[in-house]
C-alpha cells in the first residue's frame, strides 16, 4: 500500500490511544478532582460533541482545498493545546474552552486520516486498509484506557495533570511523525470560488446514494455505538442485575471479538456485496438485542442472564468487524475525484450526531423502560437491513461489489469472456 501507509496506521493507533487515555476520566476529573460539580462535568462532555459538530463541516472543505496532511497536523496541535490546557485548568470557563479545543481537534483527525488512507490505497487494497485502521483504533482505545486508569489518583490533581501532559506530548510527537509522511499526488480542488463551501455540500446532497448512506450510518451509530456506555449499560444494571465488573467483562468481550474476528471475516466480507454485508450486520445486531432482552426480561438464572448480556456485546463486535472494511471504503468510492475529504467529513458529522443523540435517548429509556428499550432498538437493527438493501439498488456494481468488478476487469484485460467468468 506504499511507504506512507504504515505511518498513517501508527497515527490512527496513537490518536485513538490519546482519546482512550483521558476521555473516560473527564467526568471524574472535572466533577470531583477539580470540584466543579456534576453540571460542569456534563457540559464538558456536551462541549466535546458540539465542538465536533461545528468543526467537521469546515474540516471537509479544508481537506478538499489543502489536502488531509496539513489539516491533520493542525488538528494534532489543537488537540495538544486542548489536552495541556485541561490538565492545568482550574475554572469552569477554562475547562470548557480547552475541552472544546480537544474535542474539535480529535474530531477532525478522523476524516483527515481516513482521506489519507484513501489517497494511499487503491480500490483493491482499501478494505484491508480500513480494517487495519479499525483494528488499531480499538487497540489504541483499549490500551490507552487501561494505562490511563492506572496513572490517575482522584486524591491527587497532579496525577491528572501528568495524564493530560502525556496526552499532549503524544499528539505533538505524532504531529512530528506525520509531518514526515510523503503523500502521493492526489486531486486537489484549489480553484474554488469564495462561496464554494455551500456548493460542495449542495453537490454532496444531490448524490442520492451518499444521502442514503448517511441515513443508514446515522441508524448504525445510533443503534450500536450510541448505546454502549449509556442505554445498554444502564439497561444491564437496572433490568438484568449486571454488576459493574460484568459490564467491564462485556466491554472486553466486544473488543476481543473485534481483535479475533477482524481479519478472519475480512476476506469473506470484501468479496461480497457491500449492501448485503451491511444488511447481515443488521440481522446480527437484531439477534444481539434479543439476547439483551432475554438477559433483562427473561426468567432464567443470573448466570444465563450474564452470559446473554456478554454475548450481546460480542455480537455487536462481530458486526463492527464486518462494517469496518465495508462502510468507509464505500464512502470513498461514492466521492467524486478530489472530494473524498468532504465526504469523509460529512459521514463523520453524521456519526457525531448519532453519538450525541443516542445516549440522550437510550440512557433514560434503558434505565427505566426496559421492554420498550429492547423493542425500539431491535426495530432499529431491522431498519439497518432494510436501508442497506435499498441502498444497494442505488449503487453501481463497482461501488457495491468492487471485488467482482476488479475480477471482471482482469478477465477483460487478458482477453477473456467477462460475463462467463463472473457468473462462474
Amino acid at each position: 500500500m506504499g511507504a506512507a501507509m504504515p505511518r498513517i496506521h501508527v497515527g490512527n493507533a496513537l490518536s485513538a490511544f490519546g482519546l482512550g487515555f483521558t476521555v473516560p476520566y473527564l467526568y471524574v476529573y472535572v466533577a470531583q478532582v477539580r470540584g466543579l460539580g456534576a453540571m460542569t462535568a456534563g457540559l464538558v462532555l456536551a462541549v466535546f460533541a458540539v465542538a465536533a459538530l461545528i468543526a467537521l463541516p469546515f474540516a471537509g472543505r479544508a481537506i478538499v482545498r489543502r489536502g488531509p496532511l496539513p489539516v491533520l497536523l493542525a488538528a494534532l496541535v489543537l488537540s495538544a493545546l486542548g489536552a495541556l490546557g485541561l490538565g492545568l485548568a482550574g475554572s469552569a470557563v477554562a475547562v470548557l474552552l480547552t475541552a472544546a479545543m480537544l474535542g474539535a481537534g480529535q474530531a477532525v483527525m478522523q476524516p483527515a486520516l481516513a482521506t489519507m488512507i484513501v489517497d494511499c490505497s487503491t480500490t483493491a487494497t482499501r478494505s484491508r486498509a480500513f480494517a487495519m485502521q479499525f483494528f488499531l483504533q480499538n487497540l489504541g482505545l483499549g490500551v490507552g484506557g487501561l494505562i490511563g486508569g492506572h496513572l490517575v489518583d482522584t486524591s491527587r490533581a497532579s496525577s491528572f495533570t501528568v495524564l493530560f501532559t502525556i496526552e499532549a506530548t503524544i499528539f505533538l510527537l505524532l504531529a512530528v511523525l506525520m509531518a514526515t509522511v510523503r503523500m502521493p499526488r492526489a486531486p486537489r480542488i484549489t480553484d474554488l470560488p469564495s462561496g464554494s463551501g455551500k456548493g460542495g455540500w449542495r453537490q454532496l446532497l444531490q448524490n442520492r446514494a451518499m444521502v442514503q448512506l448517511c441515513l443508514l450510518g446515522f441508524v448504525l451509530f445510533f443503534a450500536c455505538y450510541g448505546q454502549f456506555e449509556s442505554g445498554l449499560s444502564a439497561y444491564g444494571v437496572e433490568a438484568a442485575g449486571i454488576s459493574t465488573s460484568t459490564l467491564g467483562t462485556a466491554l472486553a468481550a466486544n473488543t476481543m471479538m473485534i481483535v479475533v474476528a477482524q481479519f478472519a471475516v475480512l476476506k469473506l466480507v470484501e468479496r461480497r456485496r457491500r449492501s448485503r454485508v451491511i444488511a447481515v450486520v443488521g440481522l446480527i445486531w437484531t439477534v444481539a438485542w434479543l439476547a439483551a432482552g432475554y438477559a433483562g426480561l427473561g426468567h432464567g438464572s443470573q448466570e444465563m442472564a450474564t452470559a446473554a448480556f456478554v454475548s450481546t456485546y460480542a455480537l455487536f463486535g462481530l458486526g463492527e468487524a464486518m462494517l469496518s472494511p465495508t462502510v468507509a471504503p464505500l464512502v470513498a468510492d461514492l466521492a467524486p475525484e478530489g472530494m473524498a475529504g468532504q465526504y469523509n467529513s460529512a459521514f463523520a458529522l453524521v456519526k457525531q450526531l448519532a453519538l450525541a443523540v443516542g445516549p440522550a435517548i437510550g440512557g433514560p429509556l434503558g434505565a427505566s423502560l426496559h421492554a420498550p428499550y429492547i423493542v425500539t432498538f431491535a426495530l432499529f437493527s431491522v431498519a439497518i437491513s432494510v436501508l442497506a438493501v435499498r441502498l444497494g439498488r442505488r449503487l453501481t456494481p463497482a461501488q457495491d461489489h468492487p471485488w467482482a468488478a476488479q475480477a471482471k476487469s482482469r478477465v477483460v484485460a487478458r482477453g477473456g469472456a467477462p460475463a462467463e467468468s463472473v457468473s462462474a
